[in-house]
């Protein structure tokens, strides 16, 4: 509502114009507003396109390293696998042969064990049978020792004590050491020039031996005595084996001479009888052996109705009556020092001096040749 005076004509129009003009300069202004407005739109849009693009190729390149990072990783993985089986496999290979390795070894430990067990079973009852024989001995020799002294001989344990009319057909010497006899000559009684006991009927007139003890032998005994062994290189054996063991074992046959000599101080001489008809049975030849017509150590021929066996031989050894006399002597004298070694002679020194006297006596009239005969001895 317009109170004031009226326009005038002139002014009006020019008012319109410039209202007008203003609503064209603002709808011309909001135009180029609007215009604007969508170009930076359409920067942005790009904008965002172009950032997008980005983003997914380096999402692209990202994802496509982890993926090449996990394919080497793959690929180690799978040769770290393969080297590990085949580890694997070695290992079991080699426990597959250390075990039949094992087998082997065990099942030949089994065998051997066996074996062994089969031998020491056999080796026992050999010992065991040797040791019954032995046990035998020791008592028998117990008996004659401790029954039988110098002053007071036991006549039964030393039948050259009974006079000719008392000795028993029956009775049988006893044996000694581990050394096998049969029926023991290693005493000696006067014989005839024919080589027989004198007749019964001679009347021989009573006659009382006396004896003297050597000082030097006895000193040499008790030295000795207070260590007893079988090494020669003592005083007391070394003469023992000059003057006594070395002669009465000295034959033709030098070389198995010295064999015997070696079975004796080992204790491994055989001598047993044989039947006349029993052939010998031997390895060697026929010379060395000799037969029951011929002795294998003097060579000489005789009635020879024994024969030797020296250790672990296979070879049987034919002997004369003379020869086995020697040696039967010989062996009576280890035996009883090995007694005395093995502390089973309860007498005093002097005892045992006088008795080993006695049977150095015996190898030097065994040596002589003197000997009783299977029928002087019942």
């Amino acid at each position: 509502i317009w109170l004031g005076p009226p326009p005038t004509p002139s002014v009006t129009p020019l008012l319109m114009a410039a209202r007008k003009g203003r609503e064209g300069s603002r709808l011309e202004g909001a135009t180029q507003l609007e215009v604007a407005r969508g170009g930076e739109h359409e920067d942005n849009v790009s904008r965002l396109r172009s950032s997008s693009l980005e983003i997914r190729e380096k999402g692209s390149e990202i994802l496509r390293e982890q993926l090449d990072a996990a394919q080497q990783e793959l690929k180690l993985k799978d040769k770290e696998c393969e080297r590990l089986s085949q580890v694997r496999d070695q290992l079991e290979q080699e426990l597959e042969e250390l075990t039949a390795s094992l087998f082997e070894e065990a099942h030949k430990m089994v065998r051997e064990a066996n074996v062994k067990q089969a031998a020491a079973e056999k080796q026992l009852k050999e010992a065991q049978g040797k040791i019954d024989v032995l046990q035998a001995e020791v008592s028998a020799l117990k008996t004659m020792v401790l029954t039988s002294t110098p002053s007071s001989p036991n006549r039964q344990a030393h039948p050259q004590l009974l006079s000719p009319g008392t000795r028993s057909k029956g009775a049988s010497p006893r044996h000694g050491g581990g050394h096998t006899r049969n029926k023991s000559a290693s005493w000696a009684l006067p014989l005839a020039p024919g080589g027989n006991l004198d007749p019964p009927s001679v009347s021989l007139q009573p006659v009382r031996e006396d004896k003297e003890m050597d000082n030097v032998l006895y000193a040499e005994f008790l030295t000795w005595k207070d260590r007893p062994s079988l090494d020669r290189t003592s005083a007391f054996l070394g003469r023992i084996y000059r003057e006594d063991i070395g002669p009465c074992l000295s034959f033709t046959k030098s070389e198995l001479s010295q064999s015997v000599q070696n079975a004796v101080e080992n204790n491994s001489l055989t001598i047993e009888p044989v039947a006349v008809s029993t052939l010998p049975v031997v390895k060697a030849n026929a010379v060395e052996c000799g037969g029951p017509k011929k002795c294998a150590l003097s060579g000489l021929s005789r009635s020879c109705k024994h024969r030797i066996k020296l250790g672990d031989r296979e070879s049987y050894y034919y002997i004369s009556p003379s020869s086995r006399a020697r040696i039967t002597a010989v062996c009576n004298f280890f035996t009883y020092i090995r007694y005395i070694q093995q502390g089973l002679v309860r007498h005093d020194a002097e005892q045992m001096f006088w008795e080993v006297t006695r049977l150095r006596r015996e190898m030097t009239v065994a040596k002589l040749g003197f000997y009783l005969t299977d029928t002087d001895q019942g």
